[in-house]
């Protein structure tokens, strides 16, 4: 058995800005946060966005309600255990606050994962709810690059501008370093829009990160690597 099947795949960071202030820990596979977990966050799984299973905990506080909404449904359905916490300059927008937290899960999620070694690499998945239908397709290439076409119509969900979710989906693929396509394909409510699309993200990146038996140790890559 390689030291990947076995090594936990979980990262904790402090993203200090003048516009946030934010503390996370992720945990790919669910379970444990890894040990350097700041303790006050590790305690703090309250809250609307919040959930503990036996196989999960997630507990989201961004100070915009829709978004810690889209990234509970993210972490839960991607099988993440997730503890993340921000204190922004909401007071002038929600732009800082959404794009701040998505980069720095990106960068807790690359952190995380680690080398694509002896994993999929590649992940896809449809997502409905109800009327609304959402692609996503995921490939950790170590490149960032995103299309994100979700059709929104409102100017703001709750607290959430609509020219945002987007972004957010950019911002997490631009610090997770991957290829992400995520098109909503039909739908009449932006709610169920945006949901369906954080939903089918989340399916494809579980896929993507899933280990394959019998690939241990290989790059899923004809160059050798995904590293350069």
């Amino acid at each position: 058995m390689g030291s990947d099947t076995v090594k936990p795949r979980w990262a904790a960071l402090a993203r200090d800005t003048n516009e946030t202030k934010i503390q996370m820990a992720i945990n790919l596979d669910g379970g444990d946060f890894p040990p350097e977990t700041d303790s006050s966050l590790a305690a703090s799984i309250e809250g609307d966005a919040s959930q503990a299973s036996k196989s999960q905990t997630i507990s989201v506080n961004t100070g915009i309600g829709f978004l810690d909404h889209m990234l509970h449904a993210l972490a839960k359905h991607a099988g993440w255990s997730l503890a993340l916490a921000c204190k922004g300059d909401l007071h002038i927008d929600d732009h800082h606050t959404a794009e701040d937290v998505c980069i720095a899960l990106g960068y807790a999620f690359a952190q995380a994962l680690g080398s694509a070694t002896g994993l999929a690499r590649f992940g896809s998945a449809y997502a409905p709810l109800d009327e609304a239908l959402s692609r996503a397709v995921v490939d950790l290439s170590n490149r960032p690059y995103s299309v994100v076409e979700l059709g929104l119509k409102r100017e703001k969900i709750g607290d959430l501008s609509c020219e945002m979710i987007p972004h957010c989906l950019q911002s997490f693929a631009q610090g997770a370093r991957i290829t992400l396509h995520v098109d909503c394909l039909r739908g009449f409510n932006d709610h169920h829009r945006a949901e369906s699309a954080f939903k089918a993200l989340a399916v494809a990146v579980r896929v993507a990160t899933s280990r394959v038996a019998g690939k241990e140790g290989e790059v899923p890559s004809t160059k050798g690597t995904l590293s350069a």
